[in-house]
């Protein structure tokens, strides 16, 4: 029997400079998949991630 939903949630962290840039590298956006505590961290978090498309680490925001 199920409890529920869960304390921990699967989030969507979307490059935020392939998203503005029409100048880059190659079509498309690069997207990461992570999990976070929703008691503790309600804000959207913000990582520092690897983008293929740019080809450097850039700051990767949670969508919905």
């Amino acid at each position: 029997m199920a409890k529920g939903k869960g304390v921990r949630i699967v989030i969507t962290l979307e490059c935020t400079e392939c998203r503005t840039n029409p100048d880059k590298r190659s079509p498309g956006v690069s997207r990461y998949t992570s999990t976070k505590n929703r008691r503790n961290t309600t804000a959207r978090i913000e990582l520092s991630k690897f983008c293929p498309h740019c080809n450097k680490h850039t700051v990767h925001k949670e969508i919905k």
